[in-house]
């Protein structure tokens, strides 16, 4: 499995969707990462030489931000969200979700599996 910036990319893929194991890398990055190191895009990644791999993380650390310092870019994001404890950042420390969807119904991957309140009645039980 040839490996880039710590990460095996899978050998029985083409060099495009193999690129796209890498955190930060989608398909139009992966497309211009071909493109511009001069690697074939539909070569299996198993078929890489030892100098497109250099190529191709050559240009992955110097202009683009993936893996490790992306995840902590995202996490500082977060973390600043909360400290200022604005709205964004109280529904991130309460575990809900951010960009608007509603919650009364759906929201079960942000909230969790559904917790049950016990003993809860209708109109009529309470005469």
């Amino acid at each position: 499995m040839p490996r880039l910036l710590g990460v095996d990319i899978p050998n029985d893929r083409v060099a495009e969707v193999s690129l796209t194991y890498l955190y930060g890398v989608g398909p139009k990055t992966a497309r211009d990462l071909c493109r511009k190191a001069g690697v074939d895009p539909r070569k299996l990644a198993r078929e890489l030489v030892e100098d497109e791999l250099g190529r191709l993380a050559a240009l992955l650390e110097r202009d683009y931000t993936v893996e490790g310092p992306l995840r902590r870019q995202v996490n500082q994001n977060i973390s600043r969200l909360r400290d200022i404890s604005c709205y964004r950042g109280q529904r991130h420390r309460r575990g809900l979700p951010v960009r608007g969807q509603r919650t009364r119904t759906n929201a079960r991957t942000r909230k969790g599996p559904r917790k049950t309140v016990a003993g809860k009645k209708g109109v009529k039980d309470l005469r």
